[in-house]
């Protein structure tokens, strides 16, 4: 009985946090009690050194109601004292995706920073997209992402 009520009280203080499609989770609930974002991968690692390095449950932090995973102690650290520094952009979705009104899944094996932001992308054809017009792909993805960031997916 207090296993349900504690489970019951993590899904609920995640759930203001978690409306529509708001943020490219993994389905299902981490240890931490929130979904999974980034796929797993470490958002310090992506921004601070430009590689897509696995996170480790051993070293995850909540925030917005998603969980990220960290490589180390020392990167959960840093996301910890600055979590808008490392945040995907557009809830972790696909930032090409989000230029024309659409959520794809954004992964972080083909992932850019610009202007400290990092942004991912749905794959390599996608990224290479991207890279012919970075600034015009953000500037239609910032414009688009207020219309659409409380739509679901599958609306889109």
């Amino acid at each position: 009985m207090t296993l349900a009520a504690t489970a019951l009280s993590v899904l609920c203080a995640f759930g203001p946090a978690m409306a529509a499609d708001e943020a490219n989770v993994t389905p299902g609930l981490t240890y931490s009690g929130a979904p999974l974002g980034l796929h797993g991968a470490d958002p310090v690692s992506l921004v601070d050194h430009g590689e897509n390095t696995e996170g480790s449950a051993a070293y995850v932090a909540a925030h917005d109601g998603i969980a990220y995973y960290f490589a180390s102690e020392k990167n959960m650290k840093a996301f910890k004292a600055n979590p808008a520094r490392y945040m995907p952009q557009y809830g972790g979705f696909c930032a090409f995706g989000v230029s024309v009104g659409k959520k794809f899944d954004g992964d972080p094996s083909f992932a850019a920073v610009m202007d400290d932001k990092l942004y991912v992308f749905l794959n390599e054809d996608v990224y290479k997209a991207y890279l012919k017009d970075q600034a015009g792909t953000v500037a239609k993805a910032e414009a688009n992402w207020g219309k659409i960031k409380h739509t679901a997916a599958t609306d889109l």
